[in-house]
């Protein structure tokens, strides 16, 4: 059986930011909200923990006073700490079992998928939404290769709760990515690559609302 939407909080939620710390965050945030974001994750490996939690307090404040909900990578107890709406954890991170402890049941617990076998695996687990992908290769996923839309196509059959589609996310790669089952998007690189950030996320929310107005 799948597991509740934590209050409704990924009801219609379709375009999933996901960033490393930077220096202008709150701006570059609010920008891409503007845009069309409506769920956001910090995700860095290399700060520590002190330094992660402050610029979560940042990106959880800007969340907030968006009404968009905030989502830490990996680390359930700074989730906790800081007020996230939940965390987001990876096969290698903790598990989702122990989020799920620390954060409660009120939380959101996302969970990284990236071929058939973790995906059935993820039926199981305490979580309410998975990843799906990288669909292409991506440095922010170095050495894994791409799934390829396949994989996009067995998730939304399989899963029985709301997937994200990761890994080379455009305007362009909407279409296939959509026709292959995608109904919810990951970004990173085209918006934290983008000169303005807000205009690169309009146009992506367009090309996804396009292709999918009965979800507008």
């Amino acid at each position: 059986m799948a597991e509740p939407d934590r209050g409704g909080v990924l009801a219609d939620r379709r375009l999933y930011l996901c960033t490393p710390d930077r220096d202008d965050l709150a701006g570059f945030l609010r920008a891409c909200i503007r845009g069309g974001v409506d769920i956001v994750q910090l995700r860095d490996k290399d700060l520590e923990a002190r330094p992660l939690l402050a610029r979560a307090g940042i990106a959880a404040a800007v969340c907030r006073d968006a009404g968009v909900p905030f989502i830490l990578n990996d680390r359930p107890d700074l989730a906790l700490e800081v007020g996230a709406d939940g965390v987001h954890v990876g096969q290698d991170d903790a598990p989702p079992s122990l989020a799920r402890r620390v954060l409660g049941p009120g939380a959101v617990v996302g969970y990284s998928t990236h071929g058939p076998a973790e995906l059935d695996a993820s039926l199981t687990e305490p979580v309410d939404y998975v990843s799906a992908g990288p669909v292409t290769e991506t440095p922010t996923k170095p050495g894994r290769p791409g799934t390829g839309t396949g994989y996009v196509t067995y998730a939304a059959a399989r899963a029985t709760r709301p997937v994200f589609v990761t890994g080379g996310v455009t305007p362009d790669t909407v279409a296939p990515l959509v026709r292959a089952g995608a109904r919810r998007f990951v970004v990173v690189r085209w918006l934290t690559e983008a000169a303005d950030p807000e205009s690169a996320a309009r146009v992506l929310r367009r090309a996804i609302d396009r292709l999918l107005p009965e979800q507008g």
